[in-house]
C-alpha cells in the first residue's frame, strides 16, 4: 500500500510538472486573448436595465454597454460617454456633455437623444430598473438642448448621481436595438457579443470602430462559468482559464506557485440571510432578531468564505462612506434566540426552508447556517438550486429564508420598495429615506444615513453575516484585472499580456 501511495504521488507530481509547462507554454503563445472563470451564469439575459442579476454586468458593463460616467476599480468616478458635468448650486441640476463622433455598434449615433431614450425607458410605468426608485424616480425632467447636451432636473438633490449613472442599470442604449439587448446586446463599448453557449460560456469580440481601438490589447475574451470551487481551481492549474477575477476562497496554493499572482481587495458586498418579513411568523421582529442572534458570523466567514470577509450589523459595506459598525446589536447569543422565540410565542422546532444559489458562500453557508439555527429550535430544509431557479423563485417572494450576497454599491434604497422580495414594508424607513434625500447638509446627510442603517438592524429585515473580500488569481504576466469590486465588473479594454 505505502508503494502504491509513492507511485501514486510521483504521477501526481510528474503530471503537475506537466501542467506547469503546458501553462507556461500557453503564456508564451497566446497573447491577444483571455478566458476567466465566472461563478455564475448571467440571467435570464444581458440587458443590465432590465435584469437584477450582477452576473450580467460582470459581461457587458464596460465591455459592450457604456454609461455616461465610469467606476473605477478605486471607486473614483471619471467621464465615459460624457465628457464632462456641472452639478447646480442646490444639486438639483446636472448638465453632461457628451462625447462627439461616437456610434453605437449597429451604426446609430450616440448623443443626446440615446440617453434621454434610455433614462426614459428606465424610468417608465412597468420597468423594471433595479435603480428605478432609487436614480430615475428622481429624475422629474430630461432635457436635450442640443446633441452633445443631456439636463438632468432631480426632484430631491442627490451628490451621488454622477456614481449611480456608472453603474450598469445606467447604461445607455441605442433606441433602434434596446429591444433586443437581452439576447444580442449592442452598445458603444470596445467589445461585441459573438456567442453564448448556454450553461457554458460567453464570447465577446474586440470592435473595429471603438473609438480607440488600439489602445485594446485583448481580440477576444471568453467568460467561462464554473460554480464548483473545486473545479475553478482545477481550470486554474490546467491552464483553462487564464483568471478568476473572483475567486474569493483561501488562495495560499496559488500565492505559493510562482505560475500565478494574486491579489486581494474590497468589496460593496453585502452578505445576508434574506428572511421573508411577509410569511409567518417571520413577519414578527422577534423571531428575525432571534435569527440574528442565531448566526455567528464569524464562525460564518471563517467556514463558507475560508476567513476572507467582515462581519456587518445592517445593509452596508464598511467600504461604505458613513458606515456604522451595528455588528453589536446582535451578537451570537443562542439563549437569547430562545428567549425570543418563546416570547414571540414560537412553538420548535421551527420548520422553514432554506434554498440556495450555487456560490459556495450560499451552499458553504447554508450548511453552517442550518447547523446553528437547528441549536434554538429552527430546523432548516435545504433546496440547492441554480441561479435561474434563484431569480424565478426566491427573488420572487417565493421562500422563507435564503442566502445572497447583494453587491451593488448603495443599494439600500431596496428597503422601500414594498414590492422586493423580503417584503419590508416600513412608513418609518420609507420617512428617513425622504430624509435622506432632501437633506441640504452634509451634517444632516450623514445623520439620515446613520438613522437608515441603524433602522435596518432595528427591525432585524434580514440577518446581516458578512462584507466579503476580494480575490483575483491570475496566470501570471495577466495584467490590468481588478483587484477590487465597487461594482461588478470585469473592464477587458484594461486587461492585457506582458
Amino acid at each position: 500500500m505505502k508503494l502504491q501511495r509513492r507511485t501514486l504521488n510521483l504521477m501526481l507530481a510528474a503530471a503537475l510538472a506537466l501542467g506547469g509547462a503546458a501553462l507556461d507554454a500557453q503564456a508564451q503563445g497566446r497573447k491577444d486573448s483571455v478566458v476567466l472563470g465566472m461563478v455564475l451564469e448571467p440571467a435570464p439575459g444581458l440587458d443590465p436595465t432590465t435584469a437584477p442579476a450582477a452576473a450580467i454586468g460582470e459581461i457587458v458593463h464596460y465591455n459592450i454597454l457604456e454609461g455616461l460616467t465610469k467606476i473605477n476599480v478605486d471607486g473614483t468616478v471619471t467621464p465615459l460617454l460624457a465628457e464632462s458635468w456641472q452639478a447646480s448650486p442646490d444639486g438639483k441640476t446636472y448638465t453632461f456633455k457628451l462625447r462627439k463622433g461616437i456610434k453605437f455598434q449597429d451604426g446609430e449615433p450616440f448623443d443626446a437623444a440615446a440617453v434621454k431614450f434610455s433614462f426614459e425607458r428606465a424610468k417608465a410605468d412597468g420597468s423594471t430598473n433595479k435603480a428605478k426608485k432609487a436614480v430615475f424616480d428622481n429624475i422629474s425632467s430630461i432635457a436635450t438642448p442640443d446633441p452633445q447636451t443631456v439636463i438632468l432636473v432631480l426632484n430631491n438633490a442627490d451628490g451621488t448621481i454622477p456614481f449611480r449613472l456608472g453603474e450598469n442599470t445606467a447604461v445607455i442604449l441605442s433606441p433602434k436595438s434596446a429591444a433586443t439587448t437581452a439576447t444580442k446586446p449592442v452598445g458603444t463599448g470596445p467589445y461585441t457579443f459573438d456567442s453564448w453557449q448556454k450553461g457554458s460560456a460567453i464570447t465577446l469580440l474586440k470592435w473595429p470602430g471603438y473609438r480607440n481601438p488600439g489602445a485594446i490589447k485583448i481580440n477576444k475574451v471568453t467568460f467561462r462559468f464554473i460554480n464548483d470551487p473545486a473545479a475553478q481551481t482545477a481550470a486554474l492549474l490546467a491552464g483553462d482559464i487564464d483568471g478568476m477575477p473572483r475567486f474569493n476562497r483561501d488562495p495560499s496554493q496559488f500565492k505559493a506557485d510562482k505560475r500565478f499572482t494574486v491579489e486581494l481587495g474590497d468589496t460593496a458586498g453585502k452578505g445576508i440571510m434574506a428572511i421573508n418579513n411577509k410569511k409567518p411568523p417571520l413577519n414578527d421582529v422577534r423571531v428575525r432578531r432571534a435569527l440574528m442572534h442565531a448566526i455567528d458570523r464569524k464562525a460564518f466567514i471563517d467556514g463558507a468564505i475560508d476567513g476572507l470577509g467582515k462581519p456587518i450589523g445592517s445593509h452596508f459595506a464598511p467600504t461604505d462612506a458613513g458606515y456604522v459598525d451595528l455588528t453589536k446589536v446582535y451578537p451570537y447569543d443562542p439563549e437569547k434566540a430562545k428567549a425570543l422565540l418563546k416570547e414571540a410565542g414560537v412553538a420548535t422546532p421551527l420548520n422553514l426552508t432554506l434554498p440556495l444559489p450555487p456560490p459556495q458562500y450560499a451552499r458553504k453557508g447554508g450548511e453552517i447556517v442550518a447547523a446553528q439555527l437547528a441549536k434554538v429550535g429552527v430546523n432548516v430544509k435545504i433546496e440547492n438550486v441554480e441561479w435561474a431557479q434563484w431569480l424565478s423563485g426566491p427573488f420572487k417572494g417565493n421562500f422563507d429564508l435564503t442566502i445572497i450576497n447583494h453587491v451593488e454599491p448603495l443599494d439600500y434604497a431596496q428597503y422601500g420598495n414594498t414590492a422586493y422580495y423580503w417584503g419590508y414594508d416600513s412608513p418609518a424607513f420609507r420617512d428617513l429615506l425622504a430624509k435622506h434625500a432632501a437633506a441640504g447638509s452634509v451634517r444632516e446627510r450623514s445623520e439620515a444615513w446613520a438613522a437608515l442603517q441603524k433602522k435596518l438592524a432595528e427591525d432585524a429585515v434580514n440577518a446581516y453575516i458578512f462584507n466579503p473580500a476580494q480575490v483575483a488569481v491570475a496566470r501570471k504576466g495577466l495584467k490590468g484585472l481588478w483587484a477590487s469590486s465597487p461594482i461588478f465588473a470585469n473592464d477587458i479594454a484594461a486587461v492585457s499580456w506582458q
